[in-house]
């Protein structure tokens, strides 16, 4: 019944060309003359992030101080600000050519998480950064993929940690994960929600990821497609 249901709403959405769409209570634009169509045919079938929403609906809870790295277009920020409150949820963006979507939808919901448009490194340096036309494929890696390159500011991790003492930690970053989770500074955060790049930084870059963290004392939760939870015991 669900799934039906949900098809006739995508199928009324390509009808009217609807120009926002409402996911779990988070409304995002949807415009085709801004939104890429593989990322609206996403939105309109309702499977938008839906690795990480999944999950994050299950573990958050009023009060957790959440971390985003990689805030695409502030859906995942955006919920996690309706459960937390938008004060305790913080998120880092390095592609400046979609902040102004970003805080259109932030605007759509009445809700402010605290935006940060910087990437985020281990050491803090200035990266050239790929700001791709499609969105999700922007990255600080060169990709092979067509784009924009941008010089971009980014803070170093332990400081944003230092800063927020997240319990939460939500990565989709397109191939720094590996630079970042191989920290040491991990030791105050109970989940972390991160989408694992093989295609990018290879499979044994993958797997030393999740060696060290095991190792820090976390077990791998579940994982559906590249995305992974962790889940320090």
């Amino acid at each position: 019944m669900k799934r039906l249901a949900r098809s006739l709403r995508k199928k009324y959405r390509y009808l009217v060309d609807a120009r926002t769409v409402t996911i779990d209570g988070v409304t995002l634009i949807s415009d085709k003359g801004r939104i890429p169509h593989y990322l609206r045919d996403l939105m309109y079938r309702e499977v938008y992030e839906d690795t990480e929403r999944n999950v994050l609906l299950k573990i958050l809870k009023p009060g957790h101080r959440v971390v985003e790295f990689g805030t695409g277009l502030g859906f995942i920020s955006l919920l996690a600000a309706k459960i937390c409150g938008p004060e305790k949820v913080n998120t880092y963006e390095a592609n400046p050519t979609i902040e102004a979507l970003i805080r259109e939808n932030f605007q759509l919901n009445r809700v402010n998480p605290c935006l940060h448009m910087a990437a985020v490194t281990r050491d803090g340096r200035r990266l050239l950064f790929n700001a791709s036309d499609n969105i999700i494929s922007s990255s600080a890696f060169d990709r092979g993929i067509s784009g924009k390159m941008i010089e971009i500011e980014s803070i170093p991790f332990a400081d944003v940690l230092r800063s927020h003492s997240p319990d939460v930690l939500v990565m989709d970053v397109e191939g720094g994960e590996h630079e970042l989770l191989m920290s040491d500074g991990l030791a105050a955060i109970r989940h972390i929600l991160v989408e694992l790049h093989p295609h990018i930084i290879g499979q044994e870059k993958v797997d030393e990821i999740r060696n060290h963290l095991v190792s820090k004392g976390f077990v791998a939760e579940t994982q559906d497609r590249k995305t992974f939870h962790f889940h320090r015991i």
